[in-house]
């Protein structure tokens, strides 16, 4: 028997790949609610064990399911039905919902710096915080002003701290100098 959860993220993470990559993460969604409603009925769940051929399986689900399910979303149950796997729909689904989720889920960062920084330099702090940290999420930027800093930033988030200012590379070079 197979691990329903690894096999339902299997097809969860194509399907929302493919939603990124097509920019319709929310329509996809809605698709898949709509075909898990379709594979919770009884007489559709009664349909999944019997000896019926995939091909015939994957047109009645998609006749009921009738203009819900784009053009790709009908290639995907053809796919789950021909490698028998309809009935992990609802686990799909909430795998799927999680990959969103953590799609759409923010960060706030705290960003100290000597003076105010415009747009572009913000753009560019949230660019490189994304790229080092390989971070999927949106972030958000909480700036602030320590003119205690010089120059540079100090960057904060959870536990981690990236020292970018003026004032440490001060310090460290005080410390080498004086050892």
């Amino acid at each position: 028997m197979f691990d329903f959860i690894t096999v339902a993220r299997t097809y969860a993470k194509a399907a929302f790949d493919f939603s990124i990559k097509h920019q319709a993460v929310k329509s996809w969604q809605n698709m898949l609610v709509f075909a898990v409603k379709v594979a919770r009925n009884e007489y559709i769940a009664e349909l999944f064990s019997r000896s019926l051929a995939p091909e015939i399986i994957s047109e009645i689900f998609i006749t009921i399911c009738d203009n819900e399910l784009d053009e790709f979303a009908r290639n995907f149950i053809r796919i789950m039905a021909e490698n028998g796997r309809l009935q992990i729909l609802p686990e799909i689904l909430e795998q799927f919902i999680q990959l969103r989720a953590l799609l759409e889920s923010t960060i706030e960062i705290e960003v100290f710096s000597a003076r105010v920084l415009n747009d572009t330099q913000r753009k560019k702090i949230s660019t490189a915080i994304k790229k080092k940290l390989k971070l999927l999420h949106k972030i958000k930027l909480n700036c602030k002003i320590d003119k205690s800093i010089i120059a540079g930033v100090i960057i904060r988030t959870n536990d981690i701290v990236i020292d970018g200012s003026v004032r440490s590379h001060i310090r460290r070079l005080s410390g080498i100098l004086q050892s």
